[in-house]
């Protein structure tokens, strides 16, 4: 199974409204901010052609990229808390395979386009101090899809999140949160939509025996 990979290290700066406590109510309430991430993306597909053929692909980049997030923090007793939340990053990442076979009157190259990635998440959180605290993030993600080309429409991705990360409250209020985190998201398949042109004897786009995966 060919999948999407996300690479997260991501700094958070947040707003953050709370009492100081020597314990987990220390980190209660709700926020909300901005985060600045740098990720690192790899994209593999393979293109089966209307012969049999199998062609395989990758694509790779590291970006710096920005993104929101809002929470709220529910304290569990002195050490333990759950932090629940939803962020979402700008970013996107293209792969394309395309052939230049004779036998189309019509483009066969193919595009996917995955953007926007957002997570909606679960903390189980740790306080170490009256300042610091640990924590283990599991979420469930989602990245807008676009295809282009003579293909069916496969849908917006799905994926599972896990990352670990630390978060240090200031004496306003405000805190600064480090994460590093793992993105996985199931594979898109597309088949093509063209037909043959009783006229010419070719193919308009891409067949329908042929299918393209990422």
């Amino acid at each position: 199974m060919n999948k999407l990979k996300t690479v997260l290290i991501s700094g958070l700066i947040s707003l953050f409204s709370t009492a100081v406590f020597a314990n987990s109510a220390n980190f209660a309430g709700p926020y909300i901010g901005l985060m600045s991430s740098v990720n690192g993306v790899t994209f593999d597909a393979s293109h089966n052609s209307t012969s049999g053929d199998v062609t395989t692909g990758s694509a790779g980049k590291h970006a710096i990229i920005v993104g929101g997030e809002i929470g709220y923090v529910f304290p569990l007793g002195d050490l333990l808390a759950i932090d629940i939340g939803y962020n979402m990053v700008s970013g996107e990442a293209k792969l394309k395979t395309g052939t230049d076979r004779t036998t189309a009157i019509a483009s066969d190259d193919v595009t996917f386009s995955a953007s926007d990635p957002e997570t909606y998440y679960i903390a189980p959180t740790i306080a170490v101090s009256e300042t610091s605290s640990f924590y283990f993030k599991y979420g469930e993600s989602e990245a807008d899809v676009a295809v282009t080309g003579t293909v069916t429409d496969p849908g917006d991705m799905k994926g599972t999140t896990y990352a670990l990360g630390s978060r240090t409250v200031l004496s306003n209020g405000i805190f600064v949160r480090t994460e590093a985190g793992y993105t996985e998201y199931d594979k898109l398949t597309v088949t093509g939509t063209g037909a043959l042109d009783a006229a010419t004897g070719k193919v308009k786009g891409v067949n329908t025996s042929t299918s393209v995966t990422a």
